[in-house]
């Protein structure tokens, strides 16, 4: 399975921005998928996930509220809207495709995503 995220960029506080991710590969469509981001100095986190049949999932404390996570099955391509977004959201940005959506087996490049404030 392999995944290319794509999207991110440079944005004002506030402003929002929409991640996409494309997975290719035989079984890629029945996996769950994630995004995941890490910050300079910190540790990986989960964001959100989204099972092959569109059930979600959602960290506690960063997405919650103001990110979207989607799935077009057919286009093979997992979505992450963020509204809303702060400076503290600044981080590489990581999509990945498993069995289950907070271990993934597979991970995509990573995507920079830079909030001025």
């Amino acid at each position: 399975v392999q995944l290319q995220a794509c999207g991110g960029g440079l944005v004002q506080a506030g402003g929002s921005l929409r991640l996409s991710c494309a997975g290719s590969g035989r079984t890629s469509r029945m996996y769950a998928m994630s995004w995941f981001r890490q910050a300079p100095g910190r540790e990986r986190e989960f964001l959100a996930g989204i099972t092959w049949n569109g059930g979600t999932t959602y960290s506690t404390d960063s997405a919650k509220g103001r990110f979207s996570i989607s799935r077009d099955n057919a286009k093979n391509t997992v979505y992450l809207q963020m509204n809303g977004l702060k400076s503290e959201d600044t981080a590489v940005y990581y999509c990945a495709a498993g069995i289950h959506t907070q271990e993934p087996n597979y991970w995509g490049q990573g995507t920079q995503v830079t909030v001025s404030s």
